[in-house]
């Protein structure tokens, strides 16, 4: 007998998604404890083509792994939190905010470097990132690099976590924390800046449209732009876009319009937001902490040499 939406939506509740991150987290070491020892194994050399795919994939899976076993234990559908259904609008209010996310907002990582090699930070070099994308070996790096992360992460943060909180947290501190957590499991400082105003924008477009395909569709521009760009060598040393000045201007100024646009999009729209209830923030980082904890110390580590 099939359980009452009541009775299910009781179990999704901020310590399910504080939960689902910990999990997510913790199983993702293992599977990437796992990736290294294949690695290990296998002779691949870091760098090789074989090394970055299994690097990327280990993400993914254990985000797959996580979600099927806090869904499990806390006997709650999946179709609770990946909702599908909206309106035609919001895709169009996503492709504005990648649009100027991608293009306006470029210069924040390049701002992050340069405030955390004072700390003595050392940027790796971007090729690191990536395999060989010559000719049709772009498909296979699209498919892991793209549409993987697009998929499997979306699923995780503006899927069941931004859909546990909202109902309990409310909707401003969710699109807040669930950003946070995006921009904290990519154990990136370079990019945690920019991946969690990215990871606001996308939560703000799942909020609204009440849908988790907008922020995927979002998600894979943003890394399916990057990985071609790379393929076509349109960036310099620096990573850098490599256009004139003038055409440079155009782009930053239009994009920056683009994403104005759509933050007022979703800010005109008129759906009711969910209030905080008394506890539940502190309920979420509670069960979030181990989850945390690790990141933070991956951060740090990251920030001073150590992968």
């Amino acid at each position: 007998m099939e359980e009452n939406s009541t009775a299910v939506n009781n179990r999704l509740t901020a310590d399910f998604g504080g939960l689902t991150f910990s999990a997510s987290v913790l199983i993702y070491f293992i599977v990437n404890f796992a990736v290294a020892l294949i690695i290990t194994l296998s002779g691949l050399e870091q760098g090789s083509d074989g090394y970055v795919y299994l690097s990327y994939l280990a993400a993914p899976v254990g985000i797959i792994i996580s979600l099927f076993a806090v869904h499990k234990y806390k006997k709650v559908s999946v179709r609770k939190t990946l909702p599908v259904k909206c309106g035609w609008k919001y895709y169009v209010i996503a492709l504005l905010l990648i649009f100027g996310l991608l293009f306006s907002l470029n210069w924040v990582n390049d701002l992050s470097v340069k405030f955390f090699e004072l700390f003595g930070y050392k940027q790796r070099e971007a090729s690191s990132y990536m395999p060989d994308l010559t000719g049709a070996k772009i498909i296979p790096a699209l498919l892991v690099i793209a549409v993987f992360p697009a998929v499997f992460e979306e699923f995780l943060f503006r899927g069941a976590i931004l859909r546990a909180c909202e109902g309990t947290v409310g909707t401003v501190r969710t699109v807040f924390i669930v950003g946070f957590c995006f921009a904290l499991f990519h154990g990136s400082p370079e990019q945690t800046v920019y991946q969690f105003i990215a990871g606001c924008a996308f939560s703000f477009v799942a909020v609204r449209s009440g849908s988790i395909l907008p922020s995927v569709l979002m998600h894979f521009i943003n890394n399916a732009v990057i990985v071609i760009l790379t393929a076509c060598n349109c960036f310099d040393e620096s990573g850098a876009l490599m256009l004139s000045t003038g055409a440079n201007i155009a782009l930053i100024v239009i994009s920056a319009l683009s994403l104005a646009g759509g933050i007022i999009w979703l800010i005109l729209d008129k759906k009711q937001t969910a209030k905080c209830e008394k506890g539940s923030v502190k309920s979420f980082f509670i069960y979030a902490s181990a989850g945390i904890a690790v990141l933070s110390l991956v951060w740090i580590l990251s920030l001073f040499g150590v992968q």
